[in-house]
């Protein structure tokens, strides 16, 4: 139930996104059932190559002495970016929303140590599905696919 609590937090993160017109991905940084940060894809909104949800969330979290008892819940699977981000901080525990509309980099975080929980949450699926439907060429940039 507290697991559930905390993904709708990055849930609530990519719902904000897509209403302001941005990439509905959402992240949330957790220690102890307590909220640390929250933060949302905002490279359409800021223009910014760099701000995916969990970058967001690290960014918006500021200076941490130590993340390792952190549990970082996203919306969707990782990018190789956000992946190292989280291997570099030494995060143990991550609970990804869904990985149908991107595949994203679960197997490599693993092979890094990392818990990876998986949900594939029917709601957060629609959500990307149908934004990727709604603005495939936005979509392709975010993942880095050339027309």
């Amino acid at each position: 139930m507290i697991s559930e609590l905390n993904y709708h937090k990055a849930l609530d993160q990519a719902k904000k996104s897509y209403h302001e017109g941005g990439i509905p991905i959402g992240a949330a940084l957790i220690l102890n059932n307590t909220v640390v940060s929250v933060g949302h894809n905002q490279r359409v909104q800021k223009s910014s190559p760099i701000l995916h949800g969990e970058m967001d969330c690290f960014e918006n979290a500021g200076r941490q002495s130590d993340y390792s008892k952190m549990t970082l819940y996203t919306t969707l699977s990782p990018c190789m970016m956000c992946s190292g981000t989280i291997i570099q901080f030494k995060i143990k525990k991550v609970v990804i929303g869904e990985n149908i509309n991107f595949e994203g980099n679960i197997d490599f975080l693993k092979e890094h140590g990392v818990h990876v929980e998986l949900l594939n949450d029917k709601e957060t699926i629609n959500l990307m599905s149908k934004f990727i439907q709604e603005n495939p060429k936005l979509w392709n940039e975010d993942i880095s696919i050339q027309y």
